[in-house]
């Protein structure tokens, strides 16, 4: 197992060297890091232009430019703002602030698919299957903003109104000033556990739908195993032989998905921040970084989402292992 893992982790970091490559050459392709400089009146004399090329490094061979950035990334110097403010220092809020949504959607969807995935599977063609199937579809289909609008609009209101007091927020990831007003932890814990419950919802609920699929589908074919129907003859229970033997192969489609989806999620937070306006990693990539055609908030922004991504497919490796010890040996 030990070994099996240090190949994974090695070769995640080759993948995510070509994945930082592949996001330069993308965002040297799109951006123009003199675009503000060139539109200002009265217009710059070519010079001024040539002189501040030069000092960028724009005149540099492509790969040389790459070279600095990533020497600068590994420093964790993740270079400047068209401001002037260090892209670091914004980054790490930000990756908090989006991070603690996107981690816990993962896990609430996960939760869900398993439970939905099973039962759909053991109880096929039952109403309950036929439930669960209609409300998979109906999430799919429904876009990420319409979705999040509909919960801000009326989950929150029917909530709040039914206890009769502020339970779950639409606008932040936090009360603004709780922090200066002295709050102790347990208040503040709070006060964000309630601006996260319905953004993680929204992100939960559309990638739950589609995984709950991938793991009904998935609990079917271990169910119709031979190695299911030799446990029920060796004398195990059903309901023993289905969590104990079937779930746990079952499980292994499913950490594909889940590791492939990370992505999405992603992309899924992008929108829901702009619904529910918080100063995640979502808003500082629309607003700073390709609102302003800011190369370095934009490059920042793509080369963290790798590392999420390949960091969820390296987790993804290492639980196949645990799930199926032949994997190791492949």
């Amino acid at each position: 197992m030990f070994f099996f893992t240090i190949r994974r982790v090695v070769s995640s970091v080759f993948v995510l060297l070509a994945s930082s490559l592949l996001v330069f050459a993308l965002c040297a392709a799109s951006f123009d890091p003199l675009a503000r400089e060139r539109i200002r009146q009265p217009p710059p004399t070519a010079e001024y232009l040539a002189s501040r090329a030069e000092a960028l490094g724009l005149n540099d061979p492509f790969f040389q430019r790459y070279w600095d950035w990533l020497s600068g990334v590994v420093r964790g110097d993740f270079g400047t703002t068209v401001n002037g403010t260090e892209v670091a220092d914004q980054l790490g809020g930000r990756i908090l602030v989006t991070g603690r949504m996107i981690v816990l959607a993962i896990v609430v969807a996960v939760l869900l698919a398993m439970v939905v995935g099973v039962i759909g599977a053991v109880r096929q063609y039952k109403p309950s299957d036929y439930a669960f199937t209609f409300l998979a579809y109906l999430l799919i289909a429904l876009p990420t903003f319409w979705f999040a609008a509909i919960l801000k609009e009326f989950v929150a209101g029917g909530v709040n109104d039914l206890f009769g007091k502020r339970l779950l927020y639409t606008i932040g990831e936090q009360s603004p000033g709780i922090s200066a007003t002295g709050a102790d932890a347990w208040t503040i814990w709070t006060d964000r556990l309630g601006h996260l419950v319905l953004p993680t919802l929204s992100l939960a609920l559309l990638s739950f739908a589609a995984w709950s699929r991938f793991q009904r589908s998935a609990m079917l074919d271990v169910l119709g195993s031979d190695y299911m129907r030799l446990a029920r003859a060796k004398g195990l229970s059903y309901r023993r032989t289905v969590w104990k033997h079937g779930l746990r192969n079952a499980l292994i489609p499913l950490t594909t998905v889940v590791a492939l989806g990370v992505g999405t999620l992603f992309g899924g937070a992008v929108i829901t921040e702009q619904v529910f306006v918080w100063n995640g990693m979502g808003r500082y990539l629309l607003q700073d970084g390709i609102g302003d055609g800011d190369i370095n908030v934009v490059l920042g922004w793509l080369l963290v989402s790798a590392v999420f991504v390949v960091l969820f497919n390296l987790i993804a490796d290492i639980l196949y292992a645990v799930l199926d010890p032949r994997i190791r040996l492949a």
